[in-house]
């Protein structure tokens, strides 16, 4: 099934669980989504391709609320608050030659040190996998889109998409890219799975507020997971597993994600939390995924290969 961006399939700046879905699907069925970002002042000059929907949805109006276009939400038949939807992203790719930076005054990590917006349109190359920067340097494309989420609880409302939360939402976590597989937990019937904020590079951070932001597709098979005990959303690449930590105080931040990353290795190891929590501090990594969306992000990576059940002891 393939979800077009358009008017009618798209959110512009919020999550809402009374959205009614775009589509259905069965449990571990898969979907491809077409995606489109960035306002009116974000265009490129002539000679780059714009999606003619991107346009489409400028015309229909600005947002109700500051934030990113997404398309959806996609519901999954049997999907329960309490239940875990599981997310395998199996393909993203480029849907335009060009992406887009912002710097504004009085935002991203240094809010007070650039006193005028700075727009830099840069050039894609889907083929060879680079952007040019301005200068020159042919920087590598790793592209992941930074806002998959569910609904949130009913009675939370409507709720702008810039905070990343417990539905996931605006993660902007670089890891999940294709191969990668993204848990989030079932908040709303159906689940109502929704993504955009498509990004073709970013550091961890995302420093100036803005990666690359451009349009992006995403093959995704979307899985309900019953017996997974899940509260946060969680991830897992090849060869990682990733806890997160969202909060405005990044210390906080770092307490949730290494709390959850405890937890996860003492129940696969079998062994107690003290213990994990050694093998955290001697093993796994502590990352800043972006400190930049009001509620700051961080997550942690241990390697799977070390998540052995302990031998009787």
């Amino acid at each position: 099934m393939l979800i077009e961006s358009s008017p009618d399939t798209c959110h512009w700046g919020y999550f809402d669980a009374a959205r009614p879905p775009v589509a259905e699907i069965e449990s571990g069925a898969e979907v491809t989504i077409n995606t489109v970002s960035g306002a009116p002042q974000v265009l490129p000059g002539a000679g780059y391709h714009v999606p003619p929907e991107l346009l489409a949805i400028h015309a229909a109006g600005p947002p109700p609320m500051p934030g990113h276009i997404l398309t959806g939400p996609v519901a999954v038949k049997g999907a329960r608050p309490g239940d875990v939807l599981q997310v395998d992203i199996l393909e993203v790719s480029l849907r335009q030659d060009w992406g887009f930076n912002v710097i504004r005054p009085l935002a991203g990590t240094l809010p007070l040190d650039f006193d005028d917006t700075h727009l830099t349109i840069l050039p894609l190359d889907a083929e060879r996998g680079i952007a040019t920067m301005p200068w020159g340097l042919e920087l590598p494309l790793a592209p992941f889109f930074g806002v998959m989420g569910v609904a949130p609880p009913p009675a939370w409302g409507r709720i702008s998409t810039i905070e990343p939360r417990a539905h996931g939402g605006n993660i902007d976590n670089k890891e999940l890219v294709a191969g990668t597989t993204l848990y989030l937990p079932v908040h709303a019937e159906g689940a109502l799975f929704s993504c955009g904020d498509g990004h073709g590079a970013q550091g961890d951070g995302e420093v100036c507020v803005t990666a690359i932001e451009t349009a992006l597709q995403g093959r995704f098979r979307l899985t309900l997971r019953q017996e997974l005990d899940l509260t946060y959303p969680q991830a897992e690449t090849p060869r990682h597993l990733i806890t997160m930590g969202m909060h405005a105080d990044l210390d906080q931040a770092v307490e949730i994600a290494l709390r959850r990353m405890i937890v996860e290795v003492a129940a696969q190891i079998g062994i107690s939390k003290a213990e994990a929590y050694m093998l955290c501090s001697l093993a796994a990594d502590l990352r800043i995924t972006q400190t930049v969306n009001r509620e700051k992000g961080v997550h942690m990576m241990i390697d799977k290969a070390l998540l052995v059940p302990a031998a009787p002891r």
